[in-house]
């Protein structure tokens, strides 16, 4: 696990001073079959959901100042959804160094959306005890780059986006049907499928169905690009 986490510092630029508050970001609940729950990045993803969100907001406010409050948190939520952060995880390779149990790890957890999600936060937690809002606002300039350039013009809702898609092609109307419900009373996560007649279908997670629903239309959305 030391090889991982050494690569994982190299791909992120910064060594640890502290290295088991970076072990700990990158645990899951699942690790030694989740009897270690207490062990897990749990924490550090509350405290780094916070912070993300002062850094994400501090951004926004000093880059669009012709705005006003709606239109800043529309693009606040863009930048820090459960899919913004899995692909802000991707880009520093944070799924190779993920711990989780052998069952997770064979079920794909090092691709799901929502742990990738939940240990970014949690990274980012880590590098804010580790090394306060410097450490913290370097690993948020270096992998959300590509978030914040996306946000040169207010993002359109996805599920309009798709709606608008689905219409110009001449199929039916998204379908959303919410297929669970998992998490903490105090922090649910939403299991939503969009299905469009004519074209394909895709799930979503988020903190609210409308937030589950929206990140499956973004995943319909980005699914038919690929395929056209």
């Amino acid at each position: 696990m030391s090889d991982r986490i050494s690569a994982f510092e190299t791909q992120i630029g910064r060594t640890f001073k502290d290295r088991a508050l970076l072990e700990r970001a990158l645990t899951h609940a699942s690790h030694g079959d989740g009897r270690s729950r207490a062990q897990s990045n749990e924490r550090l993803e509350f405290l780094g959901d916070r912070v993300l969100g002062l850094m994400a907001a501090n951004w926004l406010h000093q880059s669009f100042d012709s705005l006003d409050e709606g239109g800043l948190a529309h693009r606040l939520n863009a930048l820090v959804n459960k899919s913004a952060c899995a692909r802000a995880a991707r880009r520093c390779e944070l799924g190779k160094a993920l711990r989780l149990s052998p069952a997770e790890d064979r079920l794909g957890g090092r691709e799901k959306e929502s742990i990738l999600a939940d240990a970014c936060e949690a990274v980012i937690g880590a590098l804010y005890l580790d090394g306060g809002m410097t450490a913290s606002q370097a690993f948020f300039d270096r992998v959300w780059a590509d978030e914040m350039a996306g946000l040169t013009k207010r993002p359109k809702d996805p599920k309009s986006a798709l709606q608008e898609w689905a219409a110009a092609r001449g199929l039916g109307v998204p379908i959303y049907e919410t297929k669970g419900r998992k998490g903490p009373d105090h922090r649910p996560v939403f299991e939503v499928t969009v299905a469009i007649k004519g074209a394909g279908a895709a799930t979503g997670e988020g903190g609210s169905k409308q937030a589950a629903q929206r990140a499956a239309a973004e995943a319909l959305l980005e699914q038919e690009a690929g395929d056209g």
